[in-house]
């Protein structure tokens, strides 16, 4: 395998760029990339394949498409998915683990600062005013983005079209999440276009083109990545801290298609399951993960504050990312492998439309909440117009919008 690189020589030798690279100087980039990467996953992945792969060559161009097609074939994140992935090729499980450290800490502590002043600050006309004009915008963006998801997956695919449609009408209908019409969609396309076979074992022979085997060290399962929600556990509010634990553990299993593909799933559970947050509070809480950076998923670090403190926000914000590094240790080899099996792509497939169609049914059921008169309605229908017709990153159409509601409703 060869890579194409800017600044290496035409006779060099392309095995494994990235051993000669101390493996503090990826967490040092992937701390300032938690920092500074505003724009969405898209935008983030295309930083790190500028960086890492062009520039300065630490990784291999194949390594790092691997690390996008297993982004794609699993649920979750796909920027925390491929920087978790470069860890875990530099030092196996513990490289992951040290990789997503970096990268989500930045904004897991940002949306513990802003859940503490919303905390405080909630009820005053300010942050009502702010929210006001912010709670319409999010509503476009969302909608855009579940265009985007609805085009990307489900094609010229009329059984596609088919699921999201059932999916966002039930979703639409009962303001509940169908999570086993997800998982019921990924079966039917795999039973549709792969129908399992009986088929005579066969011994595999090795192929060259594999992702590298990341080093022995630290490749078992690692223990400290549950040491933080069980000294919160530990405090005496494991009652409260349990349920919100096992709720965003399952939810990140469950994240099929984009980082706002994850919104019904919380809405659902967070305001009419468990009645930990009202609409208004949610909208705002994803409010904030589009306003940080990294992932929009640190959402659930928010949503944890406002539930339960310090240890809520470790809890729902582990909770949310175990399902995804733990895909990438133990099974992030053997999807990169069989990224292009039948049953593979068919069930995620059928999943990911699923996942459209209830993304698009929690817009109908959040906008009866963020439009409340002509004003909330004009500010969506706005913002929709230029994210429709302009490229702009969501964090400034936020600020943004947040700006016009304090012109709008600043309290005398």
């Amino acid at each position: 395998m060869s890579d194409s690189t800017n600044g290496a020589g035409a006779g060099d030798t392309p095995a494994a760029p990235h051993e000669d690279v101390p493996f503090r100087k990826f967490l040092l980039y992937f701390l300032r990339l938690g920092t500074t990467g505003f724009g969405g996953p898209i935008a983030t992945v295309g930083y790190v394949q500028r960086d890492l792969v062009e520039q300065r060559a630490w990784i291999g161009r194949q390594d790092f498409l691997d690390g996008v097609a297993l982004g794609q074939a699993m649920p979750g994140p796909l920027a925390a998915q491929v920087a978790m992935w470069i860890g875990y090729l530099q030092r196996g499980s513990w490289g992951a683990l040290a990789v997503a450290g970096a990268f989500i800490g930045p904004a897991f502590l940002m949306v513990i600062a802003a859940g503490a002043l919303y905390a405080a600050y909630s009820g005053t006309g300010i942050v009502q005013a702010l929210f006001y004009g912010i709670a319409p915008a999010v509503m476009a963006i969302i909608l855009i983005a579940a265009y985007k998801l609805l085009k990307l997956t489900d094609g010229r695919d009329w059984r596609l079209w088919t699921i999201s449609a059932v999916v966002f009408t039930v979703t639409a209908v009962t303001s509940s999440e169908p999570i086993p019409l997800i998982l019921g969609a990924g079966l039917a396309i795999l039973f549709l276009d792969a129908p399992p076979t009986r088929r005579r074992k066969q011994v595999r022979k090795p192929n060259r083109s594999e992702p590298p085997t990341p080093p022995t060290r630290g490749h078992a399962l690692v223990p400290a990545l549950f040491a933080a929600p069980a000294a919160a556990l530990g405090t005496g509010g494991a009652t409260a801290l349990l349920p919100l634990g096992l709720f965003f553990l399952q939810t990140g299993a469950l994240v099929f298609g984009s980082g706002l593909a994850i919104v019904p799933l919380l809405r659902d559970g967070v305001v009419d399951q468990h009645h930990w947050l009202n609409q208004a509070q949610f909208l705002d809480a994803v409010a904030m993960g589009l306003i940080t950076p990294g992932p929009v998923v640190i959402t659930a670090g928010f949503i944890g504050y406002l539930t339960a403190g310090l240890p809520g926000a470790i809890v729902a914000t582990v909770g949310i990312f175990t399902p995804i590094y733990l895909t990438v240790v133990l099974l992030g080899r053997w999807l990169v492998r069989h990224r292009d099996n039948k049953r593979v792509k068919a069930f995620v497939a059928g999943a990911t439309a699923a996942a459209a169609g209830a993304l698009t049914g929690a817009v109908v059921v959040l906008t009866r909440q963020a439009i409340t008169d002509w004003t909330t309605a004009a500010i969506g229908a706005v913002t929709l117009g230029i994210l429709w017709r302009f490229k702009i990153h969501e964090p400034w159409i936020v600020l943004a919008a947040g700006i016009l509601g304090l012109i709008l409703h600043f309290p005398h």
